[in-house]
């Protein structure tokens, strides 16, 4: 399994972006999610989707960003909206490679990574 991140970029504060995650490779049943990382610190949950489209959200979700799934596509989506300059980060897509179980919080349950996506929110 291998996946892509896209859809960062520059946005000022209070708007929108959406990012896709395509993953290869038969990922289906396993659970994906979207962390996020600046530099010196540790990677924090935003939240994820399992193999039912059911979703998770991390505490920074903060009821602005949404996760969904497109499974004929293997892409999954974060719809951010309200960004503020605290989110300014490089968004990381994860798979966990544990078949018909839900997304996990921590970063040492996943073992598929994508170089990421870098979102800047300038004020």
């Amino acid at each position: 399994v291998a996946q892509e991140e896209s859809g960062g970029g520059l946005v000022r504060e209070g708007g929108s972006l959406r990012l896709s995650c395509t993953a290869s490779g038969r990922s289906s049943t396993y659970p994906i999610a979207w962390f996020r990382q600046v530099p010196g610190k540790g990677r924090e949950f935003v939240g994820g989707v399992d193999w039912r489209d059911v979703t998770s959200d991390g505490d920074v979700a903060q009821g602005r960003f949404k996760v969904s799934r497109n499974s004929p596509s293997n892409t999954v989506y974060l719809q951010m909206s309200d960004l503020k300059p605290e989110d300014t980060a490089l968004y990381l897509c994860a798979v966990r490679l544990l078949g018909y179980t839900g997304p996990s919080p921590d970063p040492a349950d996943y073992a598929s990574w994508g170089r990421g996506t870098q979102v800047t929110v300038y004020s």
